[in-house]
């Protein structure tokens, strides 16, 4: 059983940065693809990017290309989420995910608040 707890989430104007961490426990996570996905008010569960496991390929759905960076850390069973030139599209409640099949997960975390105003 992976429990993962994320964090960094908060009030960001437009244009603004935040870094989101999540911290995994029980199983290291070196075996599995991470990912986040995001929850914004009204809107659907959204897959937001990947990170596979052993060579760490990553792949980000087409909104957040060249502006958000998913990186691990195996040591420290983590991974982030680097999120730059924020929208406030980009509002949302953020999870983090472990096990990822396609778009689906085996776990996922309570989620970070990110809230960009305008």
């Amino acid at each position: 059983q992976v429990q993962l707890v994320e964090s960094g989430g908060g009030l960001v104007q437009t244009g603004g940065s935040l870094r989101l961490s999540c911290v995994a426990s029980g199983p290291a996570i070196r075996t599995y693809t991470m990912g986040w996905f995001r929850q914004g008010p009204g809107k659907e569960h959204e897959f937001v990017a990947y990170i596979s496991q052993g060579p760490g390929d990553t792949y980000y759905t087409d909104s957040v290309k060249g502006r958000f960076t998913i990186s691990r850390d195996n040591a420290k069973n983590t991974v982030y989420l680097e999120m730059n030139s924020l929208k406030p599209d980009d509002t949302a409640v953020y999870y983090c995910a472990a096990n990822l099949k396609g778009a689906t997960y085996k776990y996922r975390g309570q989620g970070t608040q990110v809230t960009v105003s305008s």
